[in-house]
């Protein structure tokens, strides 16, 4: 009988530990074979859907991070852009510091519960839950300028990271944090190795200066598995000569040259917009007198990056991306809290960029601008057209009217829709002969007037001509 129990007893414990198993292997990312996307270890795509919230390990307690994360979930959001640490040494909502001992992390898990630590663990855990990944950036550029942590500091402190979340499935590394690649070079180099060599497990990318990319320092490094560029939060007209010294003025806002660039380089390599313009925060970021950025920026920057050629993209907020109370003014002018920028229509509007990309063949897509027949329109009125075999999506943001040629996808007949990024819903055009045809919604036009038309071979069955949303 003792036998019998014992040998049930292994079954339920078998069958406990399958589904977290599974589970991890279905959360492992890897490079797509073209090197252009991002897929699960079984083959399946990933579309990166970010959403940043650089202060949540500092500013939330536990209660309040559970509050957050179960928003982006909701909200369609698969990975929460982090800074692990904001500080040397940084502390939590519970007061704890990040490095008590300095860069010696013995002692560590002396701190209890509430540590600054065991409280990444609980959020990193909670995120999981979630189906959420944590983009990690170790620790933001600009204490290292500073010199608080040099190379050795970096060895110790990627061997703490490395050991300690290895084996949690949901991790992205991130090197850098809002600063050049060429600054303090041997650290970031030193930091990135040292948790490669530990950890394979998971993706590693770099998180650049403003109007930069990855791809200026880092496209050939080993530990570098896909590209970050950010855009920034200037306006066309606004530069400060630094960043990206070819981003003009003139072409500072056009975020899709950045995918192109990226995808230009070899060896192939994935890229996306880690940090474009955030909703709710001034036009140039430090003058809060300056009109602000709004929904309608937001989509045209994720539609823009992402029919270029971009595997994903990440949304922010002014507040939601400092944790703002809300009490008093915050950074770069935020007013509302956080959680009342949960409720913005930007952050909520994410999903229905995510929800039309994963209706359609994924590796297949492909930024391809030639099937915007004559000549394409300037800044705001610039058409991004993305295609597989047979679809292809237009986005426009200002609703100019669109030369596309229909021949550019297979099939002799087209179905056409239009679909809206504010809130995700279908409405079918008619069915389209193959050739060049000019198509504008039925609605106004200039700015913060965008849509995306969808055309299909009409044998392809992705969606129906009654269908009204995703």
């Amino acid at each position: 009988m003792k036998r019998l129990i014992a040998f049930f007893s292994l079954l339920l414990l078998a069958s406990a530990c399958t589904p977290q198993q599974e589970s991890a292997k279905e959360w492992k990312l890897a490079v797509s074979p073209d090197g252009r996307y991002l897929q699960h270890a079984d083959g399946t795509p990933f579309f990166w859907m970010g959403e940043t919230g650089w202060l949540l390990p500092e500013r939330l307690t536990r209660e309040d991070a559970d509050f957050y994360l179960d928003a982006c979930r909701d909200a369609g959001f698969n990975v929460v852009q982090v800074q692990t640490v904001n500080g040397v040494p940084a502390r939590n909502a519970y007061g704890k510091l990040s490095m008590p001992d300095g860069f010696d992390f013995s002692k560590i898990d002396a701190e209890g519960s509430d540590g600054y630590w065991q409280h990444m663990d609980y959020i990193i855990r909670k995120a999981e839950q979630n189906g959420i990944y944590i983009g990690m950036v170790c620790i933001w550029g600009g204490l290292v300028k500073k010199g608080l942590m040099n190379e050795e500091q970096a060895v110790a402190y990627g061997t703490f990271l490395a050991n300690r979340y290895k084996d949690a499935p949901n991790i992205v590394w991130i090197i850098g944090g809002d600063i050049r690649g060429d600054v303090e070079t041997n650290v970031w180099e030193t930091l990135a190795r040292t948790i490669k060599s530990i950890d394979r497990n998971h993706l590693m990318t770099f998180h650049p200066f403003g109007r930069t990319s990855s791809i200026y320092w880092f496209h050939n490094a080993d530990w570098l598995d896909f590209n970050m560029f950010q855009s920034g939060h200037r306006r066309y007209d606004q530069t400060r000569g630094d960043g990206d010294d070819t981003a003009q003025a003139s072409i500072a806002e056009d975020n899709w040259r950045y995918v192109e660039a990226g995808l230009a380089m070899q060896p192939a390599k994935p890229i996306l917009d880690g940090e474009p313009s955030y909703e709710e925060i001034p036009q140039g970021l430090h003058d809060p007198s300056e009109p602000w950025w709004k929904a309608p920026d937001v989509r045209r920057y994720a539609y823009w990056s992402v029919f270029a050629g971009a595997f994903g993209h990440t949304y922010g907020h002014n507040s939601i991306m400092q944790m703002h109370t809300g009490d008093k003014p915050g950074g770069y002018g935020a007013i509302k809290s956080w959680k009342e920028g949960l409720q913005d229509p930007g952050f909520n509007q994410m999903q229905h960029l995510k929800r039309l990309i994963l209706a359609f063949p994924f590796f297949e897509r492909v930024g391809d601008q030639s099937v915007i027949a004559g000549e394409n329109g300037f800044r705001y009125d610039r058409a991004i057209a993305t295609r597989g075999s047979d679809y292809l999506l237009v986005y426009t943001y200002t609703n100019r009217p669109m030369q596309i040629d229909l021949t550019k996808i297979a099939g002799e007949k087209k179905h056409v829709w239009w679909y809206s990024p504010v809130d995700g819903s279908l409405q079918y055009a008619g069915e389209y002969e193959n050739g060049i045809h000019t198509f504008r919604f039925d609605g106004p036009e200039g700015p913060a007037n965008d849509h995306v038309l969808i055309a299909a071979d009409s044998g392809a069955k992705y969606l129906t001509p009654e269908q009204k949303a995703l």
